[in-house]
């Protein structure tokens, strides 16, 4: 299979070290005409999935489908003049070379959203169904959730990296983060639990039920009622969600809606502060939201 080439430039950055989670890999693409001595600063979007976002020939998927393309959605959309150009900071999720891990254990870990889940999770540890672990975390279906520290990687030491190396815009105003499935779910978090960081998030297909029935008691409410409980003020923070309604998309209309409701309490306008899209007949994969990713990409980086 012919790989197209990248509209921009990019550049790996190999097994980046944590004190917080494993070494990954952390791709950053820079639009056409920008370079790390460029003097024009641009504003920062954090992809998670980011083995997922570009084509190239060393990518885990090359020779696949499993692409969303966003280089060439915001190379469109900067042409058109309809955004302001970003950098992505395409963040790899903690998978198995081999495709072994994909989307099991070590990915569901960092992504599942740490408090709500603890909170709930701590309640039921009388009962036996689950234990604390000698890490000091809540063990569950046999993994050690740490959402917790994969946001401090992200905050703490990836951004102070990236803000170092490259023309970035540093503030909140202009820093954002997308992703989709579970990625959805921790971007939403993150925003929630770093607010003054993140000026926005795009969550896609955001998994507010569970893939399996044993999760699924807290899965679809608890982490819902924790972030209705935690969203900041309404005026300083942007949210996209979307799902649609095929596969496992077709699930997660009634979570995204106690999630509405949720937002509009905390006074967030819809349509100015936070968007919810329905996709008739779009599913759960890098195809669907590849064909929408210009849509969240508006919302946040729109030119007015």
């Amino acid at each position: 299979m012919l790989v197209p080439p990248l509209n921009g430039t990019i550049i790996h950055h190999e097994n980046v070290a944590s004190r917080f989670v494993p070494s990954r890999l952390v791709d950053v693409w820079l639009p056409e005409g920008i370079d790390k001595k460029s003097k024009e600063s641009l504003p920062v979007i954090y992809m998670q999935d980011g083995e997922m976002m570009f084509r190239y020939p060393e990518s885990l998927f090359a020779g696949s489908d499993y692409f969303w393309d966003v280089d060439k959605a915001i190379t469109r959309l900067v042409k058109n003049n309809e955004i302001r150009p970003p950098i992505v900071v395409a963040v790899a999720s903690a998978l198995d070379r081999s495709h072994e891990n994909w989307q099991k254990d070590a990915r569901r870990a960092e992504y599942m959203p740490q408090k709500p889940v603890e909170e709930n999770l701590k309640s039921r540890m009388q009962s036996g169904e689950v234990r604390p672990t000698d890490i000091g975390g809540i063990e569950e279906e046999g993994y050690v959730i740490s959402s917790d520290n994969y946001l401090k990687f992200l905050v703490d030491e990836l951004k102070p990296f990236i803000d170092k190396t490259y023309p970035t815009l540093t503030g909140q105003v202009d820093t954002f983060i997308m992703g989709s499935s579970m990625g959805g779910l921790i971007s939403a978090y993150a925003v929630a639990e770093y607010s003054e960081v993140y000026g926005g998030a795009a969550c896609l297909s955001s998994a507010w039920t569970a893939m399996d029935g044993a999760t699924s008691e807290w899965h679809n409410d608890v982490i819902v009622e924790w972030l209705s409980s935690h969203w900041p003020t309404a005026g300083r923070n942007r949210v996209y969600f979307d799902y649609g309604t095929k596969e496992l998309d077709a699930k997660y209309e009634p979570g995204q809606k106690k999630m509405d409701d949720a937002l509009s309490k905390h006074g967030f306008v819809e349509g100015k502060d936070w968007v919810t899209r329905r996709f008739v007949g779009a599913g759960h994969g890098p195809k669907d939201w590849r064909e929408r990713v210009h849509i969240p990409l508006r919302f946040l980086l729109g030119i007015d």
